[in-house]
């Protein structure tokens, strides 16, 4: 399970460093490329945490390492705890996890999160922030679905 998790979150980690590389090097010099009526690449230097919650206070970058190296840190702890058969547990950490990573390497290098998915109506996103919601979600039904068989 541990090298599935592993090559998981390589594979994940790669597709959130070359997208937002590729926002980097070409999206930020240029307007927005609308995709659909309803989304667009949008080129955003996140300081805030998910989905631009906080943003515009670079000082708090150190806050949001601090609180996502404990984050991962618990998750690999609960990762090892929880059943290896519920999927959803397994999975959504794993998905987590690689969110919560691909996000650090960014305020560590660059002391923001490059997101660049634009829904109209939906704060711009990456990789990475789908990651951690989809996760999150697969989570929680893992959880309520632990506690009816517990």
């Amino acid at each position: 399970m541990r090298a599935l998790r592993a090559s998981a979150v390589a594979v994940l980690l790669a597709a959130d460093r070359a997208t937002k590389l590729w926002a980097l090097h070409v999206l930020r010099f240029r307007a927005p490329i609308r995709i659909l009526p309803f989304f667009e690449l949008s080129y955003v230097e996140n300081t805030g945490a998910a989905f631009g919650l906080g943003l515009g206070h670079r000082g708090a970058n150190g806050f949001f390492i601090a609180v996502s190296g404990v984050l991962i840190v618990v998750l690999l702890g609960f990762l090892r705890r929880w059943p290896k058969d519920n999927l959803w547990l397994q999975a959504g950490g794993t998905l987590v996890l690689a969110g919560a990573v691909g996000n650090l390497y960014d305020r560590i290098a660059y002391r923001f999160v490059v997101d660049f998915l634009y829904l109209h109506h939906w704060p711009v996103f990456n990789v990475a922030d789908s990651c951690i919601t989809v996760g999150a979600l697969m989570l929680a039904w893992g959880l309520s679905d632990d506690k009816k068989t517990a």
